[in-house]
């Protein structure tokens, strides 16, 4: 099982890179994926006093899958936006890769996506709840090597949080 230590943190250069699509055939490991990815999830909110979601990348598993925990557990592999709202919105975003760094970033305040889930049945997701939207939206960067870092409004947009 993974830790807070298996974390990949700001300046590994996998975070950087462009995942790949889980296939079919490797169905079987997204249950050891999705532990590992819950598991690191409750070591943050032990630490730092946060945590929502979590990208594979961010553990080294350079696939297109990421967990979300908020109103109820939720596995989403190969996701796709597509749909994003005109209306965007600012926040202080956070990022388990580089827990004690706020960035200010804009997000599309609506979206909907499609993915499949774990047992690769597929779904189109209609997003509509502001803090869930930004929450997929800084997911969803991962899977393509971006982080919150890389959307800073501007050069001021960085802010230190101490840890709790």
């Amino acid at each position: 099982m993974k830790t807070i230590a298996d974390l990949l943190l700001l300046g590994d250069p996998r975070l950087y890179e462009t995942c790949e699509p889980v296939r079919p055939d490797e169905l079987p490991l997204v249950p050891g994926w999705v532990a590992d990815l819950h598991a690191v999830m409750e070591d943050i909110r032990a630490t730092y006093r946060f945590g929502r979601g979590i990208a594979a990348p961010q553990l080294g598993i350079m696939k297109r899958l990421f967990y979300l925990n908020t109103d109820r557990p939720r596995v989403l592999i190969n996701p796709e936006l597509v749909d994003l709202s005109d209306e965007t919105d600012e926040l202080w975003d956070d990022c388990m890769s580089f827990p004690n760094l706020l960035v200010r970033v804009q997000r599309h305040r609506r979206l909907t996506i499609t993915y499949r889930d774990q047992h690769w049945q597929p779904h189109t997701w209609p997003v509509t709840d502001w803090r869930t939207a930004e929450l997929i939206q800084h997911e969803y960067d991962h899977l393509n090597g971006i982080l919150c870092t890389m959307r800073a409004i501007d050069k001021q947009a960085y802010r230190w949080r101490p840890t709790p």
